[in-house]
């Protein structure tokens, strides 16, 4: 199993990992760690995976979701253990209770304040309905720290107009993050650099990682956009006992 470890200041006790595809149980188009138990996997792969994952962090309790593409933030609470409720979105202040994001392209943000931690999936849709401006909701601005994932790189990401017209009708200066493609009509996007003008927005401007990109690497990561049947990484925040 490959993990990949953010590298940006936060306290000690502020603990993440994103996965790559390499390692675990499953065939096929899933072959590696496939963890996502949605996309035609066989369950017990599935289950094997996301068990050996937990396993090597040492992480009894995980809020996974079932995503959506919106902007809903939820509490990450034990009791909600085998539960994946239906959001984008989930923070957590409890120590040894990791919020789970899945992606295969779009891209996973954590957040973190130092009290509190919290993931979120911001694909397109929900990076532009606001997805990352509503789990600020949960956290100290002044005092938050981002992380972005592995997603599609800026090279590899054709939109069309409508996708870029509804970035600029929020923000003007997200015209700069679009290019022209080769294609009439489509546009290539930075997702990195519309999450980071979000959030710079927002007022959170301590924001590390991006660079990594799921289209291109087959070896390492998933991606939706080049396989179409394919499995899901994950990427997880959690904090220890002080």
């Amino acid at each position: 199993m490959e993990l990949l470890t953010p590298h940006w200041p936060v306290p000690s006790h502020i603990k993440a990992v994103a996965t790559t595809r390499i390692g675990g149980y499953s065939q096929g188009p899933y072959a590696g760690l496939n963890l996502g138990d949605h996309v035609g996997d066989q369950p017990s792969h599935v289950a094997a995976n996301r068990a050996q994952l937990l396993e090597q962090l040492d992480l009894e309790q995980s809020q996974w979701l079932t995503q959506v593409h919106g902007t809903r933030c939820i509490e990450a609470l034990p009791v909600s253990l085998h539960i994946a409720p239906e959001a984008d979105a989930c923070y957590t202040s409890q120590a040894q209770l990791a919020c789970v994001i899945m992606t295969a392209d779009c891209l996973p943000v954590l957040f973190t304040d130092g009290e509190r931690v919290g993931a979120a999936h911001a694909g397109w849709r929900g990076l532009a309905d606001g997805v990352l401006e509503t789990t600020l909701e949960a956290f100290e601005r002044a005092h938050t720290s981002v992380w972005l994932g592995p997603a599609i790189g800026p090279a590899a990401f054709e939109v069309g107009d409508e996708v870029r017209e509804r970035f600029c009708q929020y923000l003007p200066a997200s015209e700069q993050y679009f290019v022209p493609s080769a294609n009439a009509g489509k546009w290539l996007a930075d997702i990195y650099g519309l999450a980071r003008l979000r959030l710079a927005a927002a007022g959170v401007t301590q924001v590390y990682g991006g660079g990594l990109c799921t289209f291109t690497d087959a070896v390492r990561f998933f991606s939706y956009r080049r396989d179409r049947t394919t499995g899901r990484m994950a990427t997880l925040i959690w904090k220890t006992a002080a």
